[in-house]
């Protein structure tokens, strides 16, 4: 597989306010830990190989388990996430497959139990960040497996 082109270089403005949203998102509160299991069930449902690949590694790098992650897929019938977790996998889902209707009124409840407004805004935002990552990535055919853990991590924080 070849990567068709690269977005970065060809719209490096574009590639830098993405970065940005990915700084903002570091620094809202939010655990870690969360932003990448909810960037990780995304990219799953998205089919994108490269943010899955890139994702998984940093999971692990962090020091998260295996069982959660091979496990992420079936959230629902495993026992190994927080009612937390839970909560913003339902509503990455919800938003994700949005063409399969609005996020319902249940769903919403959910997550406003778990998270306050400000939480909610920035969960909202995390899930709106990697469906646009997993596009860019998807349409330019970014190839996976070259990926080291924490590989973007500079240039994240380099954003102003």
């Amino acid at each position: 597989m070849e990567a068709r082109f690269n977005y970065a270089k060809a719209a490096p403005g574009a590639a830098h306010a993405m970065l940005g949203l990915v700084k903002y998102l570091r620094e809202s509160g939010l655990e870690e830990s969360l932003l990448l299991l909810i960037d990780l069930r995304a990219s799953q449902i998205n089919g994108c190989a490269y943010c899955i690949d890139m994702h998984w590694k940093d999971l692990r790098a962090m020091g998260e388990g295996e069982q959660r992650l091979y496990a992420l897929d079936a959230w629902r019938e495993s026992p190994f996430y927080t009612e937390r977790e839970r909560a913003a996998l339902e509503w990455t889902e919800a938003l994700t497959l949005i063409t399969h209707g609005h996020v319902s009124d249940e769903v919403y409840e959910k997550v406003r139990y778990h998270f306050n407004e400000k939480e909610l805004s920035d969960l909202t935002l995390a899930v709106v960040t990697i469906n646009g990552w997993n596009r860019l990535s998807i349409a330019s055919r970014a190839v996976p497996g070259d990926y080291k853990p924490g590989q973007f991590r500079m240039e994240k924080e380099k954003v102003a």
